[in-house]
């Protein structure tokens, strides 16, 4: 039986011809079968893509050799291109959607003026220092959040990553400004940005998870700071680091604990709520409770 695996990197780099990269990214996809998303702005690549083991070994071989994405860091995941509906590779303003184009600063050394990296070792090291001053502060959008989040984090009431902005202008954390700030979210690439805009809006002590929440559960599954599962945007949906993880999440219909998402039953309705499974089974419970515009 032929292995199978899915890797996900980022890389900030000046990218001249964006679509020159989309082109080449494309046809390597395609010639080793591999499926996912990919998107590529002027400020780098984004990439989340599943096949055979060999094929995507090809791929990151052939992807590094790309004097911009050379040093890039690849996390493998359980998976396989069935995990995707097709390959889409595209050309975007922002690799990730944060609506703030013209302020991320990058040179070949990636974001310039973002938080302090930290490895998941420095972050225990930080925290031991400074204790209950340290805030984790979640960068993925708030749904995400439901199954799975860094003990007593900071959990912004976002939709999108558009929403980001808005909500740090708005004076809810001007709080949090003086203190040391850790930013996470799933793979490290978004709080790339979101830290960004953290210490461009006056927050002095701007910290970020290197290598995101992956990254920490590889290294300390459930036996440190993380608690629950981690939303990932493939079939999976979700996925855990051990056996011993908690279940954060309840179902929206009655309140039974569940890691998994489910879209609604209505058609026209898209909203990704959690269900147990014995709600899932029933169109009539696989529905938003309050009706879909409520929890539109």
């Amino acid at each position: 039986m032929a292995l199978n695996r899915i890797v996900l990197f980022y890389g900030f780099t000046p990218l001249a011809d964006p679509e020159a990269v989309r082109l080449w990214q494309r046809a390597l996809c395609e010639k080793l079968q591999l499926r996912g998303r990919i998107l590529i702005s002027r400020d780098g690549i984004n990439a989340t893509v599943g096949g055979s083991l060999d094929a995507v070994k090809q791929y990151v071989k052939t992807t590094r050799e790309h004097p911009g994405f050379r040093d890039i860091d690849v996390k493998w995941s359980d998976g396989s291109a069935e995990d995707f509906p097709r390959l889409s590779v595209k050309v975007r303003d922002e690799i990730v959607s944060f609506g703030a184009p013209g302020e991320l600063r990058v040179d070949g050394t990636g974001v310039v003026g973002g938080g302090t990296h930290l490895t998941p070792e420095q972050l225990h090291e930080l925290v031991a220092e400074q204790g209950d001053e340290v805030v984790f502060f979640d960068g993925r959008n708030a749904f995400e959040a439901q199954i799975g989040r860094f003990k007593n984090a900071v959990v912004p009431d976002v939709s999108t990553t558009h929403d980001f902005i808005g909500e740090l202008e708005s004076g809810k954390y001007d709080e949090l400004k003086d203190k040391p700030v850790v930013t996470y979210c799933t793979g490290g690439i978004r709080c790339e940005v979101l830290s960004s805009l953290m210490v461009n809006r006056g927050f002095q002590q701007v910290y970020q998870l290197d290598g995101g929440i992956v990254r920490y559960g590889e290294k300390f599954k459930d036996e440190g700071l993380w608690e629950g599962s981690l939303y990932v945007f493939d079939r999976r949906m979700h996925l855990e680091f051990s056996d011993k993880a908690k279940t954060l999440g309840t179902c929206i219909r009655c309140s039974a604990p569940t890691s998994k998402f489910e879209n609604c039953s209505n058609p026209s309705c898209r909203t990704l709520n959690l269900y147990c499974s014995e709600c899932a089974a029933d169109p009539s419970t696989l529905h938003c409770p309050g009706g879909c515009d409520a929890a539109a």
